[in-house]
């Protein structure tokens, strides 16, 4: 039996989508029989079910630790934040290298897990797990480090235009990473290659593992009060960032209500999730539209499960742009609801790709006018047979242990030849 170690910054996947997607790939990789032990950042005592966890622990008494805590109350007293002067030339915060130097710590402890392969996990923009682990060069050659999203952030495509302090410092970080693990792991195949323009070896020795169904029962079948158990509910659920404006799908919704008199009585279009970016559009939106519900903030994850289970129709909302590299983290989740996926955003991005070329629900996401119409046909649909189905065994398969399996087993015969 393989073994994995698992070096992961959260396993708590009520803290962000990022953290659901970690776990369900730990959770199916034990399901292809591999040996896991997990060693997670998650700073509270919390497990996975069946699989050897271990916490570590901050190492809170260390010059970085104190230097940190001593800035931070410069910042309360005066509001100068040293520490952007100090990434400036670093390229990375007090708390970055003290975590990473805590994980490199715990780590250097185990003994006893002889692994096969070393799994780094991490989640927003941190990366620390993978910085650790450049710090332990006998573990370079089993190194899969995986890669959710581009990094830094000014190699994201735009509308994103986020430049970091010490920029140039992350990107020789990951310039590192990607020449010293042995493959670079990532849920996109226009994401390995968005990330191998920039880092040849990612494109040489990159892998695509995207982002896993997990095959368990919902929890929670109680649907909260708000959703429509009769209705046409068309659900976002997720964080709505700046650039993912969620004008046209509103937009769209209400043309087609002018077209659709009688769709007011039972439809509903809901947001659910973060929605900072964007509160005072949706909220005069809402006060002008009954059928529309915004929630005040993050939702939890079982209940968020049972909705789009029972959604009409599941929009996928990216930002406009010309290419989106990005596999979204409830992509999964909306293929096991098995309803049909409204997706906005452009037609070069991984959603439009695994969907393919004939799939017939996308739009761009100003595009109001082919977003009412799409909504229209998929409302006659409904009320003609009270289902519809998005029946793609295709994407089941790719996003589950089946072609998990596959992928993992080809690395295994790479390491034995």
């Amino acid at each position: 039996m393989k073994k994995i170690l698992v070096v992961v910054e959260s396993i708590n996947v009520n803290d962000s989508s990022a953290s659901k997607g970690r776990v369900a790939l730990i959770k199916n990789l034990k399901k292809c029989n591999y040996d896991i032990k997990v060693y997670h950042y998650t700073r509270k005592d919390i497990s996975i079910q069946g699989i050897p966890c271990v916490a570590i622990k901050e190492k809170k008494v260390t010059f970085l630790a104190i230097v940190n805590k001593l800035q931070l109350i410069f910042y309360k007293l005066t509001k100068i934040r040293l520490s952007k002067y100090y990434e400036m030339l670093t390229g990375f915060s007090f708390s970055f290298l003290n975590d990473a130097k805590s994980i490199k710590a715990a780590l250097k402890n185990e003994k006893d897990f002889n692994p096969d392969f070393v799994l780094t996990l991490s989640k927003a923009a941190s990366f620390t797990a993978h910085k650790a682990i450049l710090g332990i060069p006998k573990w370079h050659s089993k190194w899969l480090a995986y890669v959710h999203d581009p990094y830094p952030f000014h190699f994201y495509p735009r509308p994103y235009n986020w430049v970091e302090p010490g920029y140039h410092k992350k990107q020789e970080f990951f310039r590192e990473v990607s020449k010293k693990s042995a493959h670079g792991v990532f849920p996109s195949q226009l994401l390995k290659e968005w990330m191998g323009s920039y880092y040849p070896d990612f494109l040489e020795r990159g892998i695509v593992i995207p982002h896993q169904i997990q095959d368990e029962e919902v929890t929670n079948k109680v649907l909260p009060n708000y959703f429509s158990k009769e209705g046409f509910t068309i659900l976002h659920a997720g964080n709505l960032m700046l650039p993912r404006n969620p004008k046209g799908l509103i937009e769209g919704y209400k043309e087609f209500l002018k077209n659709n008199k009688e769709a007011k009585k039972d439809t509903q279009l809901l947001f659910i999730g973060s929605n900072e970016a964007f509160n005072e559009y949706l909220n005069h939106e809402k006060n002008n539209l009954e059928q529309l519900y915004v929630s005040k903030g993050y939702v939890q994850y079982n209940e968020v499960q049972i909705m789009q289970m029972n959604a009409s129709i599941n929009v996928i909302l990216e930002a406009k742009a010309e290419i989106s590299p990005f596999l979204p983290g409830k992509f999964p989740h909306c293929i096991k609801a098995d309803k049909p996926i409204l997706h906005l955003g452009p037609q070069m991005s991984e959603t439009s790709r695994l969907l393919g070329e004939d799939y017939k629900y996308k739009s761009q996401i100003d595009d109001t006018q082919k977003i009412a119409q799409h909504i229209e046909e998929l409302y006659q649909k409904w009320k003609n047979d009270k289902y519809n189905h998005l029946n793609r065994p295709d994407l089941v398969d790719y996003l589950s242990i089946k072609n998990l399996k596959t992928v993992m087993n080809s690395l295994s015969s790479d390491a034995s030849s």
